[in-house]
């Protein structure tokens, strides 16, 4: 069976949004370009070495339908919730949260010399785990698999399964993968992604060219910038001069309804009209549920 290359579908150029208190990020998915990228929700990418650019950070807030991923760069993150999770994540950590029924959570970055810096991705969850139990994985960097493929890419399996090495993420419900993926200057990379499957790179270090059209035309990309792929079965990234490095994100879609607001992602607008009443009657929090 011949494989179909996958092409460009749209890139993203990343805008500048101020979320949390002050913190300055780059925003490529969830905003007016590119609302929904099923079952994905949002992509954001933070980085400054300017303490004022961060410190001011995310106080306690709240989060209900969906998953939050935040893979760390640079700099530290300490994080903090009503059900009595507590912790921080620093350079090549990875935290990823499944808000289910109800937290609130803060997320504080540490100012530090070399600044802060790394990715928030939201991962939608399924109507029947809406409301399940919230939890926390928080994955340091030296349990995060790295392989090396035959082209001489190197690969951090945050989440997935590549060439039978499974990622340090489990027990996602969107069975996403993520990778870390570095390629080296004057090397074509070629990777499986299954048909029917979400996908999309950012590019996040130095240029590199995909498949623009079924013709097989190359389009250069710099960084910073979200690449969406048309479906197909294998994505093809092709370096010139110099080496880049992206971010490789891909699932299964849920072909479920969605209604947002804020924090909150459900499937009915009814839903998120309960969200809000639960919190302000003071019966968000999961635990709560349960006892009630």
């Amino acid at each position: 069976m011949n494989n179909t290359m996958r092409t460009i579908r749209t890139i993203i150029e990343p805008v500048p949004v101020i979320e949390g208190a002050g913190v300055r990020l780059k925003r490529s998915l969830g905003g007016e370009q590119l609302n929904y990228l099923d079952p994905f929700l949002l992509f954001d990418h933070f980085g400054s070495p300017k303490a004022e650019d961060y410190e001011a950070g995310f106080p306690m807030h709240p989060h209900r339908g969906i998953e939050t991923v935040t893979y760390m760069l640079t700099g530290e993150v300490h994080h903090r919730d009503t059900l009595g999770n507590a912790g921080s994540i620093g350079a090549g950590d990875v935290q990823w949260m499944t808000a289910g029924g109800g937290i609130l959570h803060e997320e504080m970055p540490q100012v530090r010399p070399e600044g802060n810096g790394g990715f928030q991705l939201w991962v939608n969850l399924p109507a029947q785990l809406k409301m399940t139990q919230p939890r926390y994985q928080d994955i340091p960097s030296h349990t995060i698999p790295e392989i090396i493929t035959e082209d001489g890419a190197t690969i951090r399996v945050i989440a997935g399964l590549v060439a039978g090495t499974e990622g340090a993420v489990t027990g996602i419900a969107a069975k996403p993968t993520y990778l870390d993926v570095r390629i080296p200057a004057g090397t074509t990379f070629t990777h499986a992604v299954a048909q029917g499957h979400t996908a999309f790179a950012y590019v996040f270090e130095g240029r590199a060219a995909f498949v623009g059209d079924e013709r097989g035309a190359q389009q250069w990309v710099a960084k910073p910038a979200l690449v969406v792929w048309e479906d197909g079965d294998v994505v093809q990234i092709v370096t010139g001069e110099e080496p880049v490095r992206l971010l490789l994100i891909s699932a299964q879609p849920l072909h479920e309804p969605i209604a947002r607001y804020g924090p909150f992602v459900m499937n009915t607008k009814e839903e998120i009209q309960q969200a809000l009443s639960d919190l302000r009657r003071g019966t968000f929090i999961w635990q709560e549920q349960v006892r009630s």
